[in-house]
C-alpha cells in the first residue's frame, strides 16, 4: 500500500514501549509513519482532526492515534520546528509514555 506524504516528518523516533508493541504485532514503524504523513490520522476525534488540518497550514503539532493488530494504542506526534511548516521530529509512542 502506497501513501503520499502531506508534510515532512523530520527526525524519526520511537519509544521502547512503542517498538515492543509494534514488534509483538508484526508491524513496522514505517507503516505507521506513512499513514500519519499521508493525513490518515487514525482514531482521533473530530476536534483533533480539525487541529491537524489547520496544522498543515500553520505548521503546528500533528497528532495521530492508531491500534496495532494486537490492540495496543499508539500515538504519533510530529512537532513543529518553525512557522514555515518545517518539522523537527516525529515520534511513535504509547499514550502513557507521553
Amino acid at each position: 500500500m502506497q501513501f503520499a506524504a502531506k508534510f515532512p516528518l523530520g527526525q524519526l523516533a520511537a519509544t521502547p514501549g512503542a517498538l515492543e508493541a509494534m514488534e509483538a504485532s508484526g508491524q513496522t514503524a514505517e507503516f505507521f509513519f506513512a499513514r500519519h504523513a499521508s493525513g490518515d490520522y487514525g482514531e482521533i476525534n473530530e476536534e483533533d482532526q480539525q487541529l491537524n488540518d489547520e496544522a498543515l497550514i500553520h505548521g503546528d503539532r500533528i497528532l495521530s492515534a492508531y491500534r496495532t493488530l494486537k490492540g495496543v494504542k499508539l500515538w504519533i506526534i510530529t512537532e513543529a520546528a518553525d512557522d514555515n511548516g518545517h518539522r523537527a521530529a516525529t515520534t511513535i509512542l504509547l499514550p502513557d509514555e507521553y
